[in-house]
């Protein structure tokens, strides 16, 4: 089982990670990449690389054959699936081993019977894992579902055996509401996974998610590196993990890492695995939710309690090495957390972002597992998480203002990111005391979150250090002029007006060479001593008191933007310049209100309309999708649709016109 060289059959982040820990061992790595990746990170930093295909996962990181094939041009000994993608295929571990390679997890046949969530309930129960009640029955009839749902009374699940991330899943309130449930649910299962078997199972409401990582190699021996709380759920999609899992009973929390251990040594496990739990505190009782056959995305927290490097240790099982490590040998140091880092806009109902990353100043002193970098290009084509976060401090509430404190740090340009979100979910008091649950975002914001906005001291300080940015570093007699030109360079002496968004009226920046001035339209002034803006830092007296502020400027397409720390958070505040607004005004009107644009790059799925029909605003046009996530997109205007751009297959553009309408009023 010996290998020097392994393929990794995955992208991005967790690509990166697995590289890195085949140059810890000094194995060589072969990125497989799809059309779309081609300059990506992971790319570049491996030892090998092979196209495999198109920007569709369907040709590239879900081919099968493409990728054996890449793995037996390039040597490779050994393949890595990462997560997702074929991570948990049995068919594709069973080919990678007919194929004479080593495949760096479980045996097929364990993934198997744990990828259905039937087979590995029962698994449990034989175990001795508790297990909700429910049906699992292999009787998948309507009749007999609908028997199980009134002898089980609701509320209750139906899932999809093959089903994850909440796909094929739906809750059952009302009995009446059930054959519509399985039906729905079978659909769903049969489009996602290609198996359109359910179960039903009682639901438990307000309940934790608490997962127990295991460590299992070859020669028989099975151990658990403690237990993960990952109950920060948006759509049953995880946000925020930690480990250890807090306020767990001690005896509980013993049980379920025995529980996991016994599971996995019933199954004859080897490599990395978790054992997923729902851990209810009003019944004080915990239920086996599902196992994932794979190295987990929250990995990095169990390595930062414990030390152990789950990558270097499934290479070394997959190399048939045993384990050198036995169960009172793994200790546990603090607390740690990971924030998930996605190109997403929670303030529009979490709307894909795509585009160029043009700044990318990550915070110093922490982990970062990360798949993009500077001038890295974030596509509609995967999912929409491009890197993780992990802190590390001796408890968890320092672990908290750890994690909140890099948020802070973390500037981002030309994508925009969930970092505020996160950062509000941080530090909300029902996380800090413990008080939320898998379903409870809804009541952390009962009325949605909204977007910090900059206070007036913020918008100063921001024109301030775009003042600073284009203030010329040398003084020639032209520049002691003075801004007497529409077109001079700001930062001069005299005053210079920056427009923050749409606002109307300026803020006006002026100096007297020893201060710099911001005048807010509100009458509001701030003053700046000694000012300097040196390698993305803000120093100076602000009104006599010194300050120190991250600020990162930078040149958009068509405006400045400015990147300020602020008390609440890394806040992104545009500016317009006079030169900017004359610009923009000359090019203006080429795009009306009458005119349904792409919200981002995309492939046009769907068009729901044809050139005459008559549509109210609001009414579904065009069915993008990107990011694996499908948007509807709506009538801006009610009216006659005049002409459509597109066509269903398209990919387009962010800011495309896609259908030109003509509005009710005009026809």
């Amino acid at each position: 089982m010996t290998f020097t060289r392994v393929l990794i059959a995955n992208r991005g982040e967790i690509a990166r990670r697995i590289q890195r820990g085949c140059r810890k061992l000094g194995l060589e790595s072969v990125a497989v990449f799809s059309e779309a990746d081609r300059d990506a990170p992971f790319v570049i930093d491996a030892d090998h690389a092979v196209c495999i295909g198109g920007a569709a996962p369907s040709e590239s990181y879900l081919n099968i054959e493409a990728i054996l094939e890449a793995a037996r041009a390039t040597g490779a000994g050994a393949v890595h699936p990462g997560y997702g993608f074929l991570s948990e295929n049995a068919g594709f571990a069973a080919a990678v081993e007919a194929a004479g390679l080593v495949f760096i997890g479980p045996e097929a046949d364990a993934i198997a019977r744990m990828g259905s969530k039937i087979e590995a309930k029962a698994a449990a129960e034989e175990a001795r894992v508790p297990v909700l009640p429910g049906y699992r029955g292999a009787d998948q009839s309507d009749a007999r579902l609908l028997e199980e749902a009134r002898a089980l009374g609701t509320p209750f699940l139906v899932k999809a055996s093959a089903g994850g991330g909440g796909r094929g899943m739906r809750l059952v309130t009302d009995l009446k509401e059930a054959p519509e449930a399985i039906t729905s649910a079978r659909a769903e299962a049969k489009g996602a996974f290609g198996d359109a078997a359910v179960f039903l199972e009682r639901y438990a409401p307000r309940t934790r998610h608490v997962e127990v990582q295991i460590l299992g190699d070859s020669h028989g021996t099975v151990l658990h590196l403690g237990d993960r709380d990952c109950s920060l759920q948006r759509n049953h999609q995880k946000l925020i993990e930690e480990a250890p899992a807090a306020d767990l009973p001690e005896a509980m929390r013993d049980d379920m890492r025995m529980a996991a251990v016994r599971l996995a040594q019933s199954i004859a496990y080897r490599s990395a695995g978790t054992v997923e739990y729902l851990y209810d505190p009003a019944r004080g009782e915990y239920y086996f939710l599902e196992m994932n056959t794979r190295l987990q995305v929250e990995h990095p927290v169990t390595e930062a309690i414990t030390g152990v490097d789950l990558v270097e240790w499934q290479l070394r099982i997959a190399r048939g090495e045993a384990l050198t490590l036995a169960q009172s040998d793994v200790q546990f140091d603090g607390h740690a957390i990971e924030v998930r880092v996605a190109a997403e806009n929670p303030s529009e109902n979490f709307l894909p972002e795509t585009g160029q990353i043009t700044l990318w100043e990550p915070p110093a002193g922490v982990r970062l597992d990360t798949g993009v970098e500077r001038g890295s290009v974030v596509g509609h084509n995967y999912d929409s998480m491009i890197a993780k976060l992990i802190v590390h401090a001796p408890d968890r509430a320092g672990a908290i203002r750890r994690a909140v404190t890099s948020i802070d740090e973390f500037a981002v340009g030309g994508v925009g990111l969930n970092l505020a979100y996160q950062r509000a979910l941080l530090t909300h008091p029902d996380f800090q005391a413990f008080r939320h649950h898998t379903s409870g975002l809804s009541e952390m914001f009962p009325d949605g979150w909204v977007r910090p906005e900059p206070d007036a001291r913020d918008l100063g300080l921001a024109a301030i250090a775009l003042n600073l940015h284009q203030a010329p570093s040398d003084a020639s007699p032209w520049q002691r002029l003075g801004a007497w030109r529409l077109t001079a360079t700001s930062g001069r002496p005299g005053a210079t007006s920056y427009w923050e968004e749409s606002a109307e009226m300026p803020i006006r920046v002026s100096t007297d060479g020893v201060q710099l001035a911001a005048h807010l339209p509100e009458g509001e002034s701030i003053r700046a001593e000694a000012a300097t803006l040196i390698r993305g830092r803000l120093s100076g007296r602000l009104d006599g008191v010194p300050i120190s502020r991250i600020a990162h400027v930078e040149r958009a397409s068509d405006h400045w933007r400015v990147h300020l720390q602020t008390s609440s958070g890394m806040m992104a505040i545009a500016f317009d310049t006079l030169e900017d607004r004359h610009l923009n005004r000359a090019a203006g009107g080429m795009v009306g209100a009458d005119t349904l644009s792409a919200p981002m790059p995309g492939a046009v799925a769907e068009i729901r309309v044809a050139p005459g029909d008559r549509v109210n605003a609001g009414d579904t046009l065009v069915v993008l999708e990107a990011m694996k996530l499908l948007q509807s997109l709506p009538a801006p205007v009610s009216g006659v649709v005049a002409e459509i751009y597109c066509a269903p297959g398209d990919t387009v553009a962010g800011n495309t016109p896609l259908i030109k309408l003509d509005p009710e009023n005009q026809t």
